[in-house]
């Protein structure tokens, strides 16, 4: 899973476009899917980098904020596995934690009381994640319009959706 001021990011970058009406609510619903033990059980699939997204589409009816901010999650989770990363490694822990800084200044978020125990700091290079493609990846990602996604119903996410980082 990208590490939860990612995912932020993510929203920073998606609110530029996109008026949501309770903000905290949004936000909660970016944060709740790692904020629990079993992930296959909030990811709607087998585990985090393979996330159900129609499965949360059919169970989760009409979209909210929360709603909103959830599926804005577990699509960021689903494209980082599988469209964006490479190979995974258990160090990428340690390369979040080495971004997190330079991805809280740029994106100016405010990490919410919530996570702030969680997400961690670490000075240091990153070994697998390249800066600038993260970057590139958070842009991409913000800008995917997640209304339309919930409306629609059955999308071959691998298939069908395609984005360029």
């Amino acid at each position: 899973m990208p590490g939860y001021v990612i995912h932020l990011a993510v929203g920073k970058v998606y609110l530029k476009d996109n008026k949501v009406g309770n903000i905290r609510e949004f936000e909660r619903g970016i944060m709740a899917p790692d904020m629990v033990q079993d992930k296959s059980k909030s990811h709607y699939g087998p585990d985090s980098g393979r996330p159900n997204l129609n499965r949360y589409i059919e169970l989760n009816g009409e979209f909210d904020d929360f709603k909103e901010g959830y599926f804005l999650h577990l699509l960021t989770d689903h494209l980082f596995y599988n469209k964006f990363l490479q190979s995974w490694y258990p160090e990428i822990y340690d390369d979040y934690n080495k971004l997190n800084s330079a991805i809280i200044k740029k994106y100016e978020i405010a990490v919410p009381e919530e996570v702030r125990n969680v997400a961690q700091y670490e000075e240091g290079i990153p070994q697998i994640l390249k800066e600038d493609e993260l970057y590139r990846f958070i842009e991409a990602v913000g800008k995917i319009n997640v209304r339309k996604m919930l409306l629609s119903k059955n999308m071959n996410f691998d298939k069908e959706f395609t984005i360029d980082f």
